[in-house]
């Protein structure tokens, strides 16, 4: 009895510090801006936004209805686009264009995407992302 009483002790120990671990490790990466190997070459057009490309760079944030974390993202992009001269935001509504998702492999809402001004993608956020780490990105777009 003490044996099996121990052994589901040290599982559920066991268990515990991997989620813990695992949750760490989330909440680290998420938001964060980073270059995706798997966007090299792809570019967007007012054709797919559905609104023209900004003059020096564009901010496209792919959202969804019941999204928390979208609707502070939108206050950070609106603020740098406002911010930044030649800098447009263009939100997308995730559910209404899943062909573009698919194409894009868009996997979590908000999802951030930093566009040149020729509409190549050169960064890619997953997740809440940071106004400095956007404002950096943008760096690199223009």
């Amino acid at each position: 009895m003490l044996v099996q009483v121990m052994t589901g002790l040290v599982v559920c120990v066991a268990v515990l510090a991997v989620a813990s671990v695992y949750g760490v490790l989330h909440q680290r990466r998420s938001g964060r801006v980073r270059v995706r190997g798997r966007d090299d070459g792809k570019r967007l057009g007012a054709a797919e936004l559905g609104e023209q490309l900004g003059e020096r760079a564009t901010l496209v944030q792919f959202s969804s209805a019941f999204c928390a974390p979208c609707r502070a993202t939108r206050r950070v992009l609106g603020d740098i686009a406002g911010m930044v001269p030649g800098v447009t935001h263009v939100e997308i509504d995730a559910e209404d264009h899943l062909d573009l998702v698919r194409e894009l492999d868009i996997l979590k809402t908000p999802t951030v995407l930093v566009l040149d001004a020729d509409g190549r993608v050169v960064r890619r956020a997953t997740g809440q992302p940071r106004k400095e780490d956007v404002i950096a990105a943008l760096g690199e777009a223009v």
